[in-house]
């Protein structure tokens, strides 16, 4: 469902973005916002650059949906019926699992790609506003990358001797003897 929305956003505001450049810059008072290169060859590249990242952005969410699609079909497939037919034997869970993890990471791309279009938007104003939204976007995409674990990032060297090992290495003899 997000990929579906992010798709149609992206390829709407490709559009509009489209529309933008073609109709030209005609109004003269939007042009006192602008901090930076005013001229047509200059816009131009900016409305260039944005619409070719939401092209990106429509393309990866695309590839999104058609992974997904497909997982929800090969789950569907009954595994009994499956085992019996021996031309159908790449059909496996992992295969499944492997479909659904591509699914998510072409919407993570995609939902990037629309990060990435906030500081190419602010490009029109400016080098001062795209730079600033350049730094907030380093410093939120840092907190999306990084998982923190009892206040160190995980798989750290600090922490005790239970560092860099997975929760299953900390948590399984503990469970075993319950």
């Amino acid at each position: 469902m997000a990929s579906t929305v992010l798709a149609s956003t992206a390829i709407m505001l490709s559009s509009l973005i489209a529309v933008l450049m073609s109709s030209g810059s005609g109004n003269k008072s939007a042009r006192s916002f602008v901090f930076g290169d005013r001229s047509e060859l200059g816009l131009s590249v900016k409305f260039f650059s944005i619409l070719v990242c939401f092209l990106v952005a429509f393309l990866l969410n695309v590839q999104s949906i058609r992974y997904y699609s497909h997982a929800s079909i090969l789950i569907n497939v009954p595994f009994k019926k499956m085992c019996l037919n021996h031309r159908h034997q790449h059909l496996s869970t992992e295969y499944v699992a492997r479909s659904v993890n591509r699914g998510s990471y072409f919407w993570s791309l995609g939902l990037r790609a629309f990060y990435f279009s906030f500081p190419l938007f602010l490009w029109i104003f400016g080098p001062i506003p795209m730079f600033l939204s350049c730094f907030f976007l380093v410093f939120l995409l840092y907190f999306l990358d990084v998982t923190f674990e009892n206040g160190w990032p995980a798989g750290g060297e600090e922490g005790g001797d239970d560092a860099g090992r997975g929760d299953e290495d900390k948590f399984g003899s503990s469970q075993n003897q319950v």
